[in-house]
Formats: structure tokens, sequence, C-alpha cells
């Protein structure tokens, strides 16, 4: 192992310690390492003058390994563009949750293990998702935690229409539906009251967001399913698409959002031997 990104979520990681902190570990183990952020920030935010930022898309071809200091929103944004470059992740938690981070910011001396290359990697599931309006595609993109179709901001209720391989699973009016990973399952989908699933498991997994009908509840579909989503009734409103928390685009009526197994893996690094039990256990009972 010899090059690895670091990027920090400036917001969490306050005056960069956390980072400095790594970066001073593992030049001391050996390892190389560059600093990125993983996304744009406010222009009105100062950089500290004493740390070099290089582009991501510069350094990407040549890493090894990305390092996300912050919580699961700052994996979110890095997961596309390492997955697609073939790159594993490595979360350390300086947020609220942190449920897909390995490692707690109190732990940063583990990362000697980088350099030995003691570490197991975990293959995560993606999906891939198409919005399309007659014969033209108006959206593409991968995500790995969930898809969600949603009402706007107005006080009122999208109906929808979910099919699985083209056959109607389910048709409800509320506030949306959310189509989730494993991953994801932990995520906005159990708020929900969806399932908490297995990462290595493979499945997709439709949870309505307060559902009208009695007999609208969370569906668990093989990975092999095609799931599409469509706007019903209300024709002068609108529903709302967002991957992975991102910026939502507007369905119109006859738009359609298709969602399915992606043929990219988000690989996550492993440093420590541990069940995703102990993990669920140790994340929502420390809220």
């Amino acid at each position: 192992m010899k090059n690895v990104i670091l990027t920090p979520n400036p917001y969490r990681d306050k005056n960069f310690q956390t980072v400095r902190e790594a970066m001073r570990i593992l030049k001391d183990a050996g390892i190389s390492t560059r600093l990125c952020l993983p996304f744009e920030v406010d222009r009105s935010y100062e950089l500290p003058k004493d740390l070099r930022f290089s582009r991501l898309d510069r350094e990407l071809p040549n890493a090894e390994m990305v390092i996300c200091f912050g919580g699961d929103g700052t994996i979110l944004h890095m997961a596309k563009a390492a997955t697609r470059k073939g790159i594993p992740i490595l979360g350390v938690n300086i947020g609220t949750m942190g449920f897909m981070a390995e490692l707690e910011s109190t732990e940063l001396d583990k990362l000697t293990q980088v350099a030995r290359v003691e570490y197991s990697l975990d293959s995560r599931m993606m999906l891939d998702v198409t919005v399309q309006r007659d014969r033209d595609i108006l959206f593409h993109d991968i995500c790995l935690n969930d898809v969600v179709v949603t009402k706007g901001a107005v006080a009122r209720i999208v109906h929808l229409c979910v099919k699985c391989d083209g056959v109607k699973a389910m048709e409800f009016g509320g506030d949306g539906v959310i189509i989730s990973t494993p991953t994801g399952s932990t995520a906005y989908s159990y708020s929900a009251g969806g399932p908490i699933v297995e990462p290595e498991a493979k499945n997709i997994i439709i949870t309505p967001i307060c559902a009208h009908e009695i007999g609208s509840r969370c569906i668990v579909a093989s990975d092999k399913r095609v799931v599409s989503v469509e706007q019903i009734l209300n024709a002068r409103r609108n529903a709302y698409l967002s991957v992975d928390g991102g910026r939502a685009i507007r369905m119109n009526m006859g738009d359609v959002a298709t969602i399915k197994k992606s043929h990219l893996e988000t690989r996550l690094v492993r440093l420590k031997d541990r069940s995703f039990y102990d993990v669920v256990s140790s994340k929502f009972n420390r809220q």
C-alpha cells in the first residue's frame, strides 16, 4: 500500500484535526497521502493555508484506497467516484451515526494496519437508477444507500404505482417510497418502518413512506427484480426523486423511475473482526 487519498469533511473535522493526525500516522508507516475534499465547500469557507489540497479526479486514478473522515454522508459522497475506479473506501466516523464507518476518530492508531495490508474488503451491493420520459433518459446514476421518490414540500400526498418485473406490487397514496439496498436498510428505510437487512444479503427493499392504504407494507424483493415507480393521478402535481440524499429531480406524470441491481459494488475496508449485529447494537443503542 503506497498511495492513499484522505477526504475530510471540513464541516465535521474541525480545523482538520483528525485528518492531520491520520496523515502523521500514515506517513510514519511509510504511506504517501493526498488530501482531497469530497465535495465543493462554500466559497466563504476558508481552508487552512498550511494544508495542500489536490483535485480528486486527478488523484483517484493512482490511488489504492480512499479514507473518508466524516459521517455516512461523506462516504456516500465518495462511493460513486471511488467505486467507478475500483478503489476501496475506509470510513472514519466524525458524525453522529457513522453506520458504514469502520473506525471512530479515537481509533486512528489502527490505520497502521493499512500499511501492513492487514484488512479485509466488504463488498456492498449498489443500485442502478434511470428516469425515463417516453424514449428520453432524463437521469441515470448509481447509489449505495437508496432511491427516494417523494412529494414536494407542500403538505399533500402523491399517488404512486410500484411494479416488480412489470407486475404491480403496490399502489398507494402517501409521502413517497424508498427503494434501498441492504446497506441502506439501516438509514431512511429503517426510519420509515422498514426491516434491517444484513449487508451480505442480496435484496432490494421497497418501503412506503406514510402510506394511506392498509395493504401497503414493506417488500423485501430479490436482487434479480427490476423495480419501477410511476406517479398516478394528480396530473398537476409532481413527485421528486433523489439518490443517496443528493439533489432531487422532478418527475412529471408519465415519467418512470427504473431501479435494478448495479453491476458495480462498493468495497468497504474492514480492520476489525466484528459482526454486523455488533455494529447494529452499538450504533442504535447509543442514541
